[in-house]
């Protein structure tokens, strides 16, 4: 049984993959933290409670109990009443005051995992996982909180997330409602999160805690370029193969922070969910609030560790739908091959190329509805630019069909252009604080999603055109970050609950459309990562990854995704040289090898490649066919970092079974005369391996430990792919 309870010792014990998390029921109704890590046998863990006792700066609590909850280690801790550390409650009280109290009322242990209401989860069945759901109350408030607790059989991952129900008879206002905390007796670690900016998405920082505050957050009403709802505590010496990592994952795509702290005990308390800046959120008796579900894993295996189990749970388990772990096929995108000038023919041009070289299909981007021939007009005009596509878009997909490939198309729903028939029709739909002008990104405005007639529209008008052709494939865009985010239509009372109403519009509005299309391929995109999240995956089983398509900053930017995405959720693409956002020149084979780690595709026009250039486009098909399997369910090791060195850079991908490994080697920056000696990992000691391109066989521990010699002179941004086959 993956949940135990002591009811002698009042001792949980949840056991998940290869860890424990433990935590107990004192006499007080109170619940203390006692244990995270490794698997363990033991519940007799009492032992493990922290009893440090402070000065009358930390007080007891009021029945006058021998502790201060200012040094308990604490499941789920609150605000105002003696816990001055960071909090993951604070309920505002009809008499005007945060302090807030939770004891232990009851809890339930049920087979299965729970869902969430309104918001994505992960999800798994009776027979893979149980859930503790354990009920805590504020006699004086009413606040009933079911804290919730989910453990899959089969993965080192605990889920949490908690509902807050008023119980009372008045209403309150919760200030903030995390999804979990976490708490260490220790503060001997380094902190590693992603961080970034446009066309520079999830880039890799680790550096030690110290005795302060860290917080990692957004509050652009999205997950954001900037930083990842994402964070990793892991130990000074751990390594992507040893050492403990403890991963916190925010299944969510608005406002969040992800505080750690670090006090003069050197205990560490981390704590994650919605942001608490700019929301509030007002419950009346009766009603209910859920968070985001928090995904927390365990790993003794370093860094990579904990990836791979994050990559086998979010393929498995939050992507849904008959996509999530088929093979993707391969597109070609035309942005950055016509941007906005293209019409029929030049789109047929390119399906043309595309077909003759294996490409399987053709996704047309933003400028084919409305008046759209630039980025200052249309949006929200869901219907096909007729002058440039004249007959509408059935005749095109037929064409296109005909010659073998699929059709996908572009939109960015959640968008609305002050030049367009729609916003001359509503433009009270547009996101905006009374009172105030919206200000304007991208020339364009925000819609309320917040609003149900909002959502309703973009539904008919989506369902509207997929219904009007054999669409395949539909990337869903979003260009800018929500400024004056104050509905009109709530009262001024909770406009605070804006941030928060609008992504639960948007997932309501994802959920319907993929139920009713659910043989389309959705793709996330926010001006390339900038939404490049977990609850994402739940719609959208692949996101494109950043807008700066240049090989070598992909390097970069792929590896920092991988620490918690997994290789199939990567969409990457060949692009022109010189690189639009860079200008750097790469090779065509590095350009394929760097987009074959992840769903592979184009991002150019077909028609302006040499005769080369498309005899090796064919070439990354056939190597796509081949491993494309190998890449997006195989088990994913890095290497070699690019953000510890700028000279090398490694990844490889194993099968489940051992018996097949693909091994990409990339040299961004080269210098003369230096040697590389790669290590592999993940493979079957006792195993022989066929390395392809060399006609070696090795062993599989000779190539864990002694490695490949791949020392040569090499130039900027070169790159070699090996592919290893087990043998008799």
């Amino acid at each position: 049984m993956p949940i135990l309870f002591d009811a002698e010792k009042k001792v949980f014990r949840l056991d998940a993959g290869s860890s424990s998390y433990a935590f107990c029921i004192d006499s007080h109704g109170y619940l203390f933290h006692l244990y995270y890590g490794a698997k363990i046998s033991d519940t007799d863990l009492f032992y493990l409670q922290s009893s440090l006792q402070m000065a009358s700066f930390c007080p007891n609590p009021p029945d006058n109990s021998p502790f201060t909850l200012d040094t308990a280690f604490q499941e789920y801790p609150v605000n105002g009443t003696g816990d001055y550390r960071v909090s993951a409650l604070s309920i505002l009280g009809e008499n005007g005051s945060t302090a807030t109290s939770l004891q232990y009322r009851s809890h339930a242990i049920q087979k299965g995992k729970y869902a969430l209401e309104g918001l994505p989860a992960v999800y798994a069945d009776e027979n893979e996982a149980e859930t503790l759901d354990i009920l805590m109350e504020d006699p004086l408030t009413g606040a009933e909180v079911h804290l919730l607790y989910g453990v899959l059989d089969n993965y080192s991952a605990i889920t949490r997330a908690a509902v807050i129900r008023n119980g009372g008879s008045t209403p309150f206002v919760i200030e903030k409602a995390a999804s979990a905390a976490l708490d260490f007796p220790t503060m001997d670690f380094d902190m590693v999160h992603l961080y970034g900016q446009w066309a520079g998405e999830r880039q890799v920082c680790r550096a030690p805690l110290t005795h302060d505050i860290r917080t990692v957050a957004s509050k652009r009403g999205s997950s954001s370029h900037a930083h990842n709802p994402f964070a990793a505590l892991v130990s000074h010496s751990a390594t992507e193969t040893t050492g403990e990592a403890y991963g916190a994952s925010l299944v969510y795509s608005g406002n969040f922070a992800i505080e750690a702290e670090c006090d003069a005990l050197e205990t560490t308390r981390l704590v994650m969910g919605v942001n608490p800046i700019d929301f509030a959120w007002t419950l009346n008796p009766g009603e209910r609030f859920t968070t985001p579900e928090a995904v927390l894993v365990y790993s003794n295996e370093g860094l990579g560790g904990m990836s791979r189990t994050y990559h086998k749970l979010y393929r498995s388990h939050l992507c849904r739908g008959e996509w999530k772990e088929k093979i993707r096929p391969i597109l070609v995108n035309n942005w950055e091959g016509t941007y906005f000038d293209f019409d029929e023919q030049k789109l047929l041009a390119i399906a043309k190329d595309a077909a003759e070289l294996g490409i399987e299909m053709l996704v047309m981007d933003d400028g084919w509805f409305g008046k759209r021939n630039d980025d200052r007009s249309s949006l929200g005009d869901w219907f096909v630019n007729e002058e440039k596509l004249k007959g509408g878009l059935k005749p095109l997909v037929e064409k296109v069909n005909a010659l073998g490939l699929k059709f996908g198309i572009w939109f960015e729903p959640e968008m609305i252009s002050p030049d367009s028939e729609l916003y001359r029709e509503h433009p009270d739909w547009t996101l905006c604080a009374p009172g105030r002008e919206p200000s304007i990104a991208r020339n364009q405005y925000v819609l309320d999603m917040t609003r149900k007639d909002v959502q309703d529209y973009l539904f008919d008008a989506i369902s509207a055109i997929l219904s009007s052709a054999n669409i395949a494939y539909v990337k869903w865009d979003f260009n800018r970050n929500l400024t004056e985010a104050a509905s009109a239509k709530l009262p001024p009372e909770r406009r605070k609950e804006t941030f928060h109403r609008y992504v639960l519009g948007l997932y309501s509005l994802l959920d319907r459309l993929t139920s009713a299309y659910p043989h389309v391929l959705f793709e996330g995109c926010s001006g390339g990562g900038g939404r490049f999240d977990p609850a994402m995956l739940c719609y959208s089983p692949q996101i494109w990854t950043s807008d700066d398509t240049d090989a070598m900053e992909r390097c970069r930017i792929q590896y920092g995704t991988s620490f918690v995405y997994p290789p199939s959720s990567i969409s990457a693409h060949v692009s022109a040289v010189p690189n639009h956002q860079t200008g750097r020149v790469t090779s065509f084979e590095t350009r394929g090898n760097v987009a074959m780690a992840g769903a592979f595709g184009y991002e150019l026009d077909l028609t302006k490649l040499t005769a080369e250039e498309k005899e090796l486009v064919k070439k990354q098909v056939a190597q796509y066919h081949a491993y494309a399997p190998l890449v997006q369910g195989g088990d994913f090791y890095r290497l070699l970092s690019p953000f510890e060195s700028e000279n090398r850079c490694a990844w490889m991908s194993v099968s489940p079974d051992k018996s097949e490994a693909l091994v990409t080697f990339i040299v961004p920056r080269t210098r003369v005369n230096f040697n590389s000696y790669l290590r592999l990992a993940g493979l079957d000691p006792r195993k022989k391996y066929l390395d392809e391109s060399a006609g070696r066989v090795l062993s599989g521990d000779t190539l864990m430990n002694a490695g490949l010699n791949l020392s040569r002179n090499y130039c900027d941004g070169e790159s070699v792919l090996i592919h290893l086959k087990a043998v008799q």
